[in-house]
């Protein structure tokens, strides 16, 4: 009893952190629905012939999207960036070098400044590269090295220490701050990866101010937009360099960052893949469907992640004149593998399968597979539009990389143990819904 009196105040402060830290996810209690048959088909229809292949009618779509959702994509936005500075020559023992770039977006006193830190593995051919945009700030996605800080000095510590750390990586997941590095060297990729709130901040109010004085010809107005720019800078001076194969440039993101790459994949058609974890509203998921967080609430609690226009759509968001089928329509026939978790009702697993379904006409048409899923339980990570879920909140786990390097693997021309890692999250799945209280364990 004496024990555990001693630790009630930290058991309060792990308490009240957890709760400050999943109010935009509302921690998982229950199950998304597997049923898709009987849902409503998304609306609007998807004119296939048009988009297929169409520029103009592409264009026109996505200036839909601009108006009511995303606004307008900063296009001239000046992007400037530093030389290489190696961190450690050595990385992972040896097995590679880990390297910061400084790159500004914008003009004037405006001008936004960003460290993106890459690992390049030491290999005899330019390597395939993951692109990622991270939550925690590059001190806590590398931790133990002197990557730069967000205020200019070498980083001393991270900020998932202590019990902050260990209620956001119970919540979220091992992956949710920590770059898994020496999993992808072992799939052969690079990484690269920045903090989205340096380049716009994720604050209301903030974010906006930074957005206006960007110094652009253009300046985005929604923070998914500014943070899909970011990921299209990054790329330019990912491409320029000759370690890396330009041929094979994935994004990743989780969340609202998943929403970001979604859209830089739409907006920068030099992105060869897109893994979009657990995108939700404004991302992958219906804004129609009444499942889940739903469109208004997120863009009423998050006001700077849309365009100020989208505010008129929200008490009525079927009076959208677009919805997030088309946005993965606009993708093909670019990979895409939009990540899930059964317990992640708020990010709604089971409209993001019928987004993807409907999406599948234009892959198809533009001669991939698009998405041959029958059941959102069915992972095929060879299909052009791939559909991934797993038990479950939101979070990044260790079965999300091997679903993110399974996909990778299956698209950048080396097959990999694809077989392998559909049996394993099969059973990962089942065993959780079978077994929630525990009970037999995966192989």
């Amino acid at each position: 009893m004496i024990w555990f009196l001693k630790r009630i105040p930290l058991l309060l402060v792990i308490g009240v952190t957890a709760l400050i830290m999943s109010n935009c996810t509302m921690l998982g209690l229950n199950y998304a629905s597997l049923e898709v048959a009987n849902k409503p088909v998304p609306v609007p229809p998807i004119d296939v012939a048009a988009i297929s292949g169409r520029e103009t009618a592409r264009d026109a779509l996505k200036t839909k999207f601009e108006d009511a959702l995303y606004g307008p994509w900063p296009a001239g936005m000046p992007v400037s960036a530093s030389g290489w500075r190696v961190i450690e020559p050595d990385y992972l023992n040896g097995r590679g070098t880990l390297e910061e770039a400084e790159i500004t977006i914008g003009s004037g006193a405006g001008a936004r400044l960003f460290h993106l830190v890459a690992a390049f593995p030491k290999a005899d051919a330019p390597s395939p590269v993951v692109i990622s945009q991270t939550f925690s700030t590059n001190c806590s996605v590398f931790p133990d090295t002197a990557v730069t800080a967000t205020n200019g000095l070498p980083c001393d510590g991270s900020e998932m220490d202590g019990v902050v750390g260990m209620a956001a990586t119970s919540i979220f997941g091992t992956y949710i701050a920590l770059a898994p590095v020496e999993r992808y060297f072992d799939a052969g990729l690079a990484y690269a990866s920045f903090y989205a709130s340096e380049l716009v901040p994720d604050k209301n109010g903030e974010a906006q101010a930074v957005m206006a004085n960007l110094g652009g010809p253009v300046n985005p107005t929604s923070t998914l937009m500014a943070w899909a720019y970011g990921f299209s800078a990054a790329l330019d001076v990912l491409e320029a360099d000759p370690r890396i194969d330009a041929s094979r440039t994935a994004l990743m993101g989780h969340s609202r960052h998943a929403k970001s790459a979604l859209i830089t994949g739409v907006w920068d058609r030099r992105v060869d893949a897109v893994i979009a974890h657990q995108s939700g509203f404004a991302g992958a998921a219906l804004s129609r469907s009444t499942a889940g967080e739903g469109l208004a609430r997120m863009a009423k609690s998050y006001p700077h992640w849309v365009a100020p226009q989208a505010q008129a759509y929200l008490d009525d968001p079927s009076t959208l004149p677009v919805d997030q089928h088309e946005l993965l329509a606009l993708l093909a026939p670019t990979p895409v593998l939009l990540g899930n978790g059964r317990r992640d009702v708020w990010s709604d697993p089971n409209s993001t399968f019928r987004s993807a379904e409907a999406a599948s006409a234009v892959y198809k048409a533009d001669g991939t597979t698009g998405m041959t899923a029958t059941g959102m339980k069915d992972f095929l990570p060879s299909d052009a539009l791939s559909y991934w879920l797993r038990a479950g909140g939101h979070s990044i786990v260790s079965k999300d990389i091997d679903a993110f390097t399974t996909f990778l693997s299956a698209h950048f021309n080396d097959p990999g143990e694809i077989e392998s890692s559909v049996q394993t999250a099969d059973c990962t799945l089942n065993s959780q819904e079978n077994n929630a209280e525990g009970g037999a364990q995966c192989p």
